[in-house]
This record gives C-alpha cells, structure tokens and sequence, in this order.
C-alpha cells in the first residue's frame, strides 16, 4: 500500500513562489506515474499536472501552464510542484496522487484513474 505525504503549503502573496512537496513510501516510487490536484472551497477537484515515472513526461492543466513546474526525484521517493507567479485563484488545498499503470494525456486529467491520494495540503494566496 502506496502512502503519500504532502508538505510545503502555506501563505503567500500574489505573485509569489511556493514549492510542495510529496513524499511516498509503501512501494516502489519509480514504477509510480504521479499528479498534482487541487480543489478550492465549493469547487470541483481540479487537475493541476502529471508526471510519468521516468519524469520524460509532464502535463499541465491549463490554469496553471507556464507558471508551475512539476518534477520528480525517483532516490528520494519525492515528488515536486514549483508554484510560481501564484494568483489568488490558486489557493486550494493541493492533493498529490499516484497511480501504477500507464495512461494517455487526456486521461491523467481524471481523478478517478489514481489509485493513492495523499491528505493534501494548504496553500493560500493573498491578494
């Protein structure tokens, strides 16, 4: 059973940068595929970004594309959301979320093809 760990929420000003991190442990990270979700208060789960398990793929929602950058570090079981030009429509509570097998683009936007979530963790931007 895959365990994910998210950290690195917090508050930060419109137009600032903030890093999360999610760690996991339970299984064998690099055979993992991983995603990025958020999900504000009275709003859908919304897709943030993927990574596959080499890291040779990267896939962004379109609120978010060119601002953030997701990345992976298969030694240290850990998977990275750099945040940067943060508008206040990105406070959310971010949920990192892993899944074993191989999907196309369009379907790593989709909640329902992960297998693990993590708890999730705060980020509040300030307007």
């Amino acid at each position: 059973q895959v365990q994910l760990v998210e950290s690195g929420g917090g508050l930060v000003q419109a137009g600032g940068s903030l890093g999360l991190s999610c760690t996991a442990s339970g299984g064998t990270f690099s055979d993992l595929s991983m995603g990025w979700f958020r999900q504000a208060p009275g709003k859908e789960r919304e897709f943030v970004s993927h990574i596959s398990w080499s890291g040779s793929r990267t896939y962004y929602g379109d609120s978010v594309k060119g601002r953030f950058t997701i990345s992976r570090d298969n030694a240290k079981n850990t998977l990275y959301l750099r945040m940067n030009s943060l508008k206040p429509e990105d406070a959310a509570v971010y949920y990192c979320a892993a899944t074993q097998k191989v999907y196309t683009r369009d379907a790593v936007a989709k909640s329902l093809i992960y297998d693990y979530w993590g708890q999730g963790t705060q980020v509040t931007v300030s307007s």
